[in-house]
């Protein structure tokens, strides 16, 4: 017999509601190449079928398909495609497990979060520059979802939902595999940064580094692993610095990077995008060099005069670049 959470992730409304919202988003195929659109037929014909294996935990979700993105400091970021069907599983949970976690996460937190953007975690951060809090420790965790710890994840899980049948699926999710140029490769470790269920798995995850740094009256921004740290003093910021990568390292087994991370003040960091100025004594934000850059870099092949595309069509994408641009800053 399956618990009330397991059924009402794979309630009829629920598994509805997922759907559209995998459609909705698109998205490239998995290793399966199933497209979105294929996705009602599929539920049509095997739903059932796949929602049994769940309650019998029998379920396995395919490997993931391993997407490398550059970085913009040359190195890459890898990110993981479920197949479609998956990613709707995914989705059903999550839609379940957020609101019970969203108790648990802290006001600083501002990742991938209903009803919280990034523009707020840089008015929170301003808030804290312009309260004296103006020494920044700037903190660049090493491939963070790569190596996530799963055990302690689980752990985290079973704390707040203490529900087996749920906590054996994220499980089977978390160890579903990667596909690299075509080899299987094992997941014990990590969560698959481009996965639905990701994102909240790595706020579960670092819900306890927020736990941690309200609990010594720190003032702090996170951003799913984007995090500053703002005291006082520079004294202070290199202690805060010190104490908070062994706590890290010794708690959550999460690397920091010592040649990024660095103690600054604002006008020194780069944060979700931002640079930080002083005027009149007040910290105020602006776009950073490096986003401006990337911006010119998107326009830069919509902008070529041997386009072949109609002058209609261009101003569409250039409109499409600009309006994003614009309204995230």
């Amino acid at each position: 017999m399956t618990t009330e959470m397991i059924e009402r992730i794979l309630s009829k409304e629920n598994l509805e509601e997922a759907k559209c919202k995998v459609m909705s988003n698109k998205g490239s195929a998995g290793v399966d190449r199933m497209k979105t659109s294929e996705l009602p037929k599929f539920i049509d014909e095997h739903g059932e079928e796949l929602c049994e294996a769940i309650r019998r935990r029998k379920y396995k979700p395919l490997p993931v398909r391993r997407v490398e993105i550059p970085k913009e400091d040359g190195s890459k970021r890898n990110l993981g495609v479920p197949t479609v069907k998956d990613r709707w599983i995914e989705q059903a949970v999550c839609q379940v497990l957020t609101p019970i976690f969203e108790k648990e996460f802290s006001e600083n937190s501002y990742g991938f979060r209903p009803g919280r953007k990034a523009e707020q975690a840089v008015i929170k951060a301003l808030e804290f520059m312009n309260d004296g809090y103006d020494w920044i420790v700037d903190l660049d965790l090493s491939k963070f979802f790569d190596n996530v710890n799963q055990d302690i994840l689980m752990i985290l899980v079973h704390k707040v939902i203490k529900d087996p049948d749920t906590e054996s699926l994220v499980r089977r999710i978390l160890q579903g595999g990667v596909l690299v140029e075509g080899t299987y490769e094992e997941t014990k470790i990590g969560t698959a940064q481009g996965s639905p269920i990701s994102p909240l798995l790595a706020n579960i995850y670092l819900n306890e580094f927020d736990k941690e740094l309200m609990s010594r009256g720190l003032r702090f921004v996170r951003y799913a692993d984007d995090c500053i740290i703002c005291v006082k003093s520079e004294a202070a910021a290199n202690r805060v610095m010190s104490s908070v990568t062994k706590w890290l390292t010794e708690h959550l087994r999460v690397e920091v990077n010592a040649t990024k991370t660095k103690v600054a003040r604002p006008k020194e960091i780069k944060y979700l995008g931002f640079s930080f100025y002083q005027k009149n004594g007040e910290w105020k934000p602006k776009p950073h060099i490096k986003s401006v850059k990337k911006l010119e870099y998107k326009l830069k092949p919509l902008l070529k005069r041997n386009w072949g595309v109609s002058m209609e069509y261009r101003m569409k994408k250039i409109n499409e670049v600009t309006r994003g641009w614009i309204n995230y800053y």
